[in-house]
């Protein structure tokens, strides 16, 4: 929907720059490390993770609905870490040291959670089924159990979009930059079907301790793997921070609010003097307050041509970044309540599951957390489905690719459609649960198969396929070079707020409603999806207008083509 902009950046462009910054290592053989290393990570991170809730009933003795909010706030805080650390490693520490740390980090809480599973003293005593005189938690226990959570959280979240960004660095080819995007999630969805399959069925009918040993296992060998490739890396060189300079835009235009903008391209700054940067004539048109920054008035430059007064003037490069960031903000927001549906069924369908009949034969019991699974499967094959076929036959069809933001779209429309399905099935689920009479029993398994919840699973997956692998691509694509790390966790934090987001709502609608009560057999998990459903439609809505109106900054860098796109 929107078109292509001509840039007039050549070689000696930030890409250029910070190449100076790295070795001519890289290649494919890093991406086998890589690839080791976040597998490692993934079954390590949703081996607990996906089995929060269950955990925290079941051992912990938390009420369904208050594990669930427990669960979201753990998730949120998970993805919101990838921001700082993108952060530290763009300014500080560059992304394999980030890497390396989070990677250590989360084996520590590894082990205090496995000790939290091993040791009758970090727990309370166990709860007999149906009954309403649980003993909860100690401040104690419940102290050490939220620090090894919040350790394990910290090191999952500080590694796995790093990764990403890592590997695409690796890379020079924009085509296989785009590509290994894809099969990164697919390498992600993979290790997390293991982990919430396997794993999760150790700790439901083994040990719970059993299963939190094997998750330490896997992160102390995804460091191993990391490190053991250390010397094949194309490092990153850390610049200091990008978000000085981006400030120094915003400061540099208020205190130059009353000069008058010029149309001459020499007075305004360009690069310092010893670059062989060629920037734009003259600044765009687009938030033309901000020009002002980079206009050169008496004093803000010395005799060598080097910037005297970084406060008060800014290259023109520096400019457009921030600009870049803006037109991208709104995109970005209307990603949150794509995420807040998937966040609130994520959580929901497992307590959901908890109700329904289980049983895969007379002697197999499927565990009510691996029911996600589902929703990885789905992901797995479609991610693998669209790089191989979909995608290629669109452009030989249409003789174009198809676009981030057509991507990000199309994960619009079946998000809603999975929250419709989802409305749907409960809706039959609770007519099974009055013909029984079931709605006062606490506990109380409802007669119908959990097979009914795989289709809106199956379908959510489907959108994530599109969505998130889009949102990566377009946020690497269009984020300025020097916050690539950056750009990448910028899903991360969608999904972190998103939690947070449906925590809230979730507690909203509880409290006004009385739809989610402790017992769900006698509430209205309908009504929440159709909300959902609606939230979702105006969601869209608001995404097409953003869409519409954005102009991509870099897409003649990051495809193969000369020629202009919708969308």
């Amino acid at each position: 929907m929107a078109e292509a902009t001509e840039s007039k950046q050549v070689p000696g462009d930030t890409e250029a720059q910070m190449s100076d910054s790295i070795s001519k290592k890289g290649g494919l053989i890093t991406l086998f490390f890589i690839a080791g290393t976040l597998s490692g990570v993934m079954l390590s991170g949703f081996g607990w993770l996906a089995n929060l809730i269950v955990y925290l009933v079941e051992e912990f003795n938390v009420e369904s609905i208050n594990a669930t909010q427990i669960s979201n706030m753990v998730h949120g805080c998970m993805n919101l870490i990838p921001t700082l650390g993108a952060i530290i490693a763009d300014s500080f520490l560059g992304t394999f040291s980030v890497v390396a740390i989070s990677s250590f980090i989360s084996s520590l809480g590894m082990i205090m959670l496995t000790l939290t599973a091993k040791l009758g003293s970090l727990k309370p005593p166990p709860c007999e089924t149906g009954s309403s005189l649980c003993q909860t938690p100690s401040k104690v226990q419940f102290a050490i159990l939220y620090v090894s959570i919040a350790m394990a959280s910290a090191g999952l979240g500080g590694s796995r979009y790093t990764l990403a960004t890592m590997g695409a660095n690796q890379l020079d080819k924009p085509k296989d930059k785009e590509t290994f995007f894809n099969w990164f999630f697919f390498t992600m969805f993979a290790s997390c079907i293991i982990s919430s399959t396997a794993i999760v069925y150790v700790e439901d009918s083994i040990s719970w301790a059993l299963g939190y040993g094997i998750c330490f296992a896997a992160n102390f060998i995804a460091l191993a793997i990391f490190l053991a490739g250390h010397r094949f890396y194309r490092r990153d060189k850390p610049r200091g921070s990008p978000f000085t300079g981006l400030l120094r835009v915003v400061v540099a235009a208020v205190r130059k609010r009353k000069v008058v903008l010029s149309s001459r391209s020499e007075d305004y700054c360009h690069e310092n003097v010893g670059t062989n940067k060629v920037m734009p004539a003259t600044p765009k048109r687009s938030f033309r307050f901000l020009n002002r920054a980079a206009l050169k008035t008496e004093g803000d430059i010395y005799s060598d041509g080097s910037i005297a007064r970084p406060w008060k003037l800014c290259t023109l490069q520096q400019v457009e970044d921030l600009k870049t960031l803006i037109r991208l903000f709104p995109i970005w927001s209307s990603g949150i309540f794509l995420t807040t549906p998937i966040a609130i069924q994520s959580s929901i369908t497992v307590i959901q599951a908890l109700s329904m009949d289980r049983h895969l034969g007379s002697n197999f019991k499927i565990p009510a957390a691996s029911i996600i699974v589902v929703v990885l499967i789905s992901s797995s094959i479609f991610v693998a489905l669209f790089d191989r076929f979909l995608f290629p036959t669109w452009q030989k069809l249409i003789g174009r690719p198809l676009t981030p933001l057509q991507r990000i779209g199309v994960g619009h429309v079946i998000n809603v459609l999975s929250m419709a399905i989802s409305a749907l099935v409960e809706s039959k689920r609770l007519k099974t649960v009055h013909a029984h009479h079931l709605e006062a029993q606490h506990g109380a398994i409802v007669p119908m198969l959990v097979w009914w919840l795989f289709p809106q699973l199956v379908v959510v997956g489907i959108g994530d396929a599109f969505h998130f692998p889009g949102q990566v691509a377009l946020y690497y694509q269009e984020f300025p070079a020097s916050l690539r790390s950056t750009a990448t966790a910028m899903v991360s934090l969608v999904v972190g707020i998103a939690f947070y987001v449906s925590t809230a709502l979730v507690d909203l609608i509880r409290n006004v409603t009385g739809w989610l009560p402790e017992n769900i057999n006698s509430g209205r998990l309908d009504n929440l999806y159709w909300i959902l459903v609606t939230a979702g439609a105006l969601n869209f809505t608001y995404f097409l207008v953003c869409a519409k109106l954005y102009k991509y900054q870099n897409i003649e860098k990051e495809v193969d083509a000369t020629s202009s796109f919708d969308i």
